[in-house]
């Protein structure tokens, strides 16, 4: 998990320097980043339910392999297009990493600490993440761009030997079991995430005529993904997991939550910087304060669900949520450097207890032979978020600031922007909330939810 979120966080501090190193310009090299990225939504929930039919610890050994491969690969590209490329196979390795992770919990893991182990996943996510651009500056300043790939590799030889000495061994399944697996299905979801994800990422922002053909491909190909599965032997995904509201809800409110999450990522810097006037250095400082409040978080939240039950910390967490950004959506600037760092903490720290608290109950009680595809759909679920939130979170504050650009922005502009968007967060906090008390109504329809 921790190498999987590193691959992702490390490579961005390192676009200008392979913008120099290959003479191409920004749209060109942000494909590094955007084909691992793309990589891992379109194929998680596919590999997750080969895990399942194949076997986890074979296809995670193997997962891990590729992706230490591609590190090798990716460090010796001599062409902005092969480490394109390498990336994409890169990503494809940490898509298994991070799917068959989490399927291993609910396979290794007695019920009463599942909620330990997935906040201590949560954790190692939000250290890879904070780990990615100060590893990665100090490696490029010391070594040059190969060093922010080749580091994965002895990291990757680790965890591959680690792997391979201590997860249990694959139960062996019936010959018809082990053959069945949904082709069409895979690929027409492969395809319809990665229309989406292009739709909403395409343009830099603006909305074109491109990003509507792609869009409607995705529509189109969702619409053919459902009907092909109502006709699969094998189905990649069951539609009668979307019935179980527990399912459902947690995929839906991981959706909403990364979306707000990315918020935080996307005008974080530009208020800091706009309204705030702080130095690119000091911006690092203070967005820091994110991943390192979750990594400290992480592990005793998932203590907390294990002692109070994941339903009520879900609803904690997303109160905690709503807070922090109404917070954000009513604070004057003049409150400085720490009216901003206070409420990122409370969202900060509210997202790492609904993470471990809405993964603790979607990866409880589950059929063993859909482990690996419950876990490339709640992990499908969180990309798709942070993708959207890129998109659309970065609209909203461009519209909130009410210019075209928004570096050239005056101070106040940037702050309503701020304001604006994350009132638009809350709301979706407060929708999430909404979904969360569905669920337990349905979950429990003699249980009264209410005084």
């Amino acid at each position: 998990m921790l190498l999987s979120s590193l691959g992702t966080s490390i490579a961005n501090v390192g676009l200008p320097t392979l913008a120099q190193a290959f003479a191409a310009s920004f749209q060109e090299v942000q494909w590094v980043v955007l084909a691992y990225l793309l990589a891992i939504t379109t194929l998680i929930v596919s590999v997750g339910r080969l895990g399942d039919i194949m076997g986890r610890r074979r296809l995670l050994l193997a997962g891990i392999f590729l992706f230490t491969a591609a590190s090798v690969l990716c460090g010796a590209a001599p062409t902005l297009r092969l480490l394109i490329a390498a990336r994409a196979a890169q990503g494809l390795g940490a898509a298994i990493m991070m799917a068959l992770t989490m399927a291993f919990v609910g396979e290794t893991v007695p019920k009463d600490k599942t909620g330990s182990a997935m906040g201590l996943l949560g954790t190692m996510s939000a250290i890879g993440t904070a780990l990615g651009p100060s590893l990665g500056g100090v490696l490029i300043g010391g070594f040059g761009w190969p060093a922010i790939f080749l580091i994965n590799v002895p990291l990757g030889i680790l965890t591959l030997l680690l792997a391979h000495r201590f997860l249990p061994a694959d139960h062996p399944a019936a010959k018809t079991d082990r053959t069945r697996f949904d082709h069409a299905g895979t690929l027409l979801l492969a395809l319809t995430l990665a229309a989406y994800a292009l739709a909403v990422t395409a343009g830099r922002g603006s909305f074109g005529a491109l990003n509507m053909a792609l869009l409607s491909a995705a529509v189109i190909g969702a619409g053919l993904f459902a009907l092909a599965e109502t006709k699969a032997a094998s189905p990649l995904v069951r539609l009668a997991m979307f019935r179980n509201p527990v399912l459902s809800a947690g995929f839906a409110m991981s959706a909403l939550v990364t979306t707000v999450v990315m918020a935080t990522l996307v005008v974080g810097p530009f208020y800091l910087s706009g309204a705030l006037g702080l130095d690119a250095a000091r911006v690092g400082l203070v967005m820091s304060s994110g991943p390192v409040v979750a990594a400290l978080t992480g592990v005793p939240a998932g203590r907390i669900v294990d002692r109070f039950g994941a339903h009520c910390m879900t609803i904690v967490g997303l109160t905690g949520m709503v807070v922090g950004s109404t917070v954000l959506s009513l604070l004057p600037a003049r409150f400085g450097i720490p009216g901003y760092i206070v409420p990122l903490v409370v969202i900060t720290a509210g997202y790492a207890l609904f993470q471990a608290a809405n993964n603790t109950a979607v990866m409880t009680n589950i059929r063993p032979d859909q482990r690996g595809v419950v876990s490339g759909m709640l992990n499908l679920s969180r990309n798709l978020g942070l993708i959207t939130g890129a998109s659309v979170m970065g609209t909203v504050f461009a519209f909130g600031s009410a210019t075209n650009d928004i570096t050239t922005a005056h101070l106040e502009a940037v702050a309503a922007g701020m304001r604006i968007t994350f009132a638009v967060a809350a709301a979706l906090i407060v929708v999430a909330i909404a979904i969360s008390l569905e669920a337990c109504r349905r979950t429990w329809p003699d249980r009264e939810l209410a005084p």
